[in-house]
């Protein structure tokens, strides 16, 4: 019979197969899935793993997708590494580009590039904003910071349906749900022409460095790792666990808004109802599935953006519900999880041990014996 042993210290080897792994099992379950809705298995995944890549063009949009689940990520790393548990990053995503919108409708015809810094600036104010409430409920009244940032997601998600359908509505805009089509000189600037990446690309690979160089070659982000790996260590040597929890939540807002930012002044052009696209959520999993780290959540924001795109081709293509692209997203999470237990511990084969002569019968045996 099959045995989970303890290993005698966790495995280095399998914590960078377990995603691998984990990406091989999807893969193989995407397939039986496909079978049983009736498609062509190897039509199926071709769309997800394939099409996406297969191009320059598909390469660049594989890049657009890439770039907020690779910001949002950057910053829960930060949160999770810290033990702060921030869910909410897809309402700092939308609080931030509110932020960014609201600067972006105030540019006029004669206003220069100039403003895109400070409708970037915008939104990541807003996602500090929106994360800066958390972080208060919980200094202050101890609030879960799981509950409370994933309740205020629904928050922002009215603020934004109260804006668009109301006071910032286009009025020549046919009665839809949408601000005006933002001032050319307000949008973040594309970097090839006939390609729709912008500049959110180097920013986002810039501050993977930065982040990397934060949590790794930092005394601030070694108190964040402590705080997170061993809080009573951490209060021993004298690290603030408040002043910890601040930063996490701020720069986990920070990076979430500036996504908000660059998807509302960047592809969409204007602030539509449209704005949650669920990649706060995704980014929990790319942040695990890269490990917490920065360089890990560049691979992790590729492969889930790949499903993003994925589950568009199989709604145009194979005829499949969109909502295919969460049923890979929660496969993913699911096997990385299953996939981790291998770190603590190692499958053992273990023959059954023949049963023991029952007490009663051996005693019986005996007096036999006697008797005779």
């Amino acid at each position: 019979m099959l045995k989970l042993e303890a290993r005698p210290e966790a495995s280095r080897f399998m914590s960078i197969a377990s995603p691998l792994l984990a990406l091989a099992i999807t893969v193989v379950l995407g397939t039986i899935l496909f079978i049983a809705l009736g498609k062509d298995p190897m039509r199926g995944l071709y769309v997800f793993f394939i099409e996406p890549v297969k191009s320059a063009y598909a390469l660049s949009e594989l890049a657009m997708k890439a770039t907020p689940l690779l910001l949002i990520a950057l910053g829960l790393s930060v949160c999770f590494r810290s033990n702060v548990w921030n869910i909410g990053a897809e309402g700092q995503f939308i609080v931030g580009a509110i932020f960014a919108s609201g600067v972006a409708m105030q540019a006029g015809p004669e206003t220069g590039r100039w403003i895109v810094v400070p409708v970037l600036l915008a939104g990541i104010l807003g996602g500090m904003v929106w994360a800066g409430i958390v972080a208060l409920l919980r200094d202050r009244f101890n609030a879960s910071e799981i509950l409370v940032s994933l309740m205020m997601v629904y928050i922002a998600d009215m603020v934004l349906s109260y804006l668009v359908y109301g006071p910032w509505k286009d009025p020549a805009g046919y009665n839809f749900p949408q601000t005006i089509t933002f001032l050319k000189s307000t949008q973040v600037p594309r970097l090839f022409d006939g390609s729709r990446v912008n500049l959110g690309l180097p920013i986002a690979l810039v501050l993977v460095a930065a982040f990397w160089v934060l949590l790794f070659r930092t005394y601030a982000g070694f108190q964040l790792q402590v705080g997170g790996l061993a809080p009573a260590a951490a209060r021993y040597a004298g690290f603030s666990s408040r002043k910890a929890l601040w930063m996490a939540l701020l720069l986990s807002g920070g990076m979430a808004g500036l996504a908000g930012a660059l998807e509302a002044a960047g592809p969409l052009g204007q602030l539509t109802p449209h704005v949650p696209a669920g990649y706060g959520f995704a980014a929990i999993i790319v942040a695990f599935v890269g490990r917490l780290h920065p360089v890990g959540a560049i691979f992790s924001a590729v492969l889930m953006s790949m499903f993003y795109i994925g589950g568009e081709l199989a709604q145009s293509r194979l005829g499949l519900p969109k909502s295919l692209t969460g049923v890979f997203q929660g496969l993913l999470l699911f096997t990385l999880l299953a996939c981790d237990t291998l770190i603590h511990y190692r499958i053992r084969w273990k023959s059954a041990q023949p049963h023991a002569a029952k007490p009663v019968a051996a005693a019986s045996v005996a007096a036999t014996g006697k008797g005779a």
